[in-house]
């Protein structure tokens, strides 16, 4: 005999588990990243300079920051990529790499690693930019700039976490 399911008992069930699912993304703390950015290299989160990272406070931006390594030197490329929800801070809850030397008129793409539960790149200073929230892997936001300057962004619902980034444009 086969038992019957009902719409609304297959709507509570199906709103259960996604829901399930949601929160077990954003509590993960495994820090087990995708084996993208911010995963592995070296450690020169030292306070030290290398020849590819430059320190710099930023006046305390990245204080809450596990994944801080300085700014990368990207400058000459017409166009960058920073993944969303790489491993930091806890679990996927960074941008990696957190900082970015770009020049005028390089495009940063932000591409989302599908970890650390729903994020969104926003520009907190000018709102010069704001990308949609999403949870989806391989979703791309992005921003060409074209001024000299330091664009400090956030993603909204993990920036307490620590997930903030900024990009220097020399």
């Amino acid at each position: 005999m086969t038992k019957r399911v009902s719409r609304r008992s297959f709507l509570h069930a199906t709103a259960a588990s996604t829901g399930i699912a949601l929160l077990a993304g954003c509590s993960s703390s495994s820090g087990g990243g995708s084996g993208g950015a911010g995963d592995g290299g070296g450690d020169s989160s030292d306070g030290e300079d290398t020849p590819e990272h430059e320190m710099r406070d930023f006046g305390g931006w990245f204080d809450r920051t596990g994944n801080y390594d300085g700014v990368h030197d990207l400058t000459g490329q017409d166009s960058v990529t920073v993944a969303v929800g790489a491993a930091g801070n806890g679990g996927g809850y960074a941008f990696a790499p957190a900082a970015v030397r770009v020049s005028p008129g390089t495009t940063v793409v932000w591409e989302w690693t599908g970890n650390g539960g729903t994020h969104n790149v926003v520009n907190r200073e000018d709102g010069l930019f704001e990308s949609e929230l999403t949870v989806s892997e391989g979703h791309t936001f992005e921003y060409t700039f074209e001024e000299s300057g330091e664009y400090r962004y956030v993603c909204i619902p993990h920036e307490t976490l620590g997930m903030v980034g900024v990009v220097v444009v020399e």
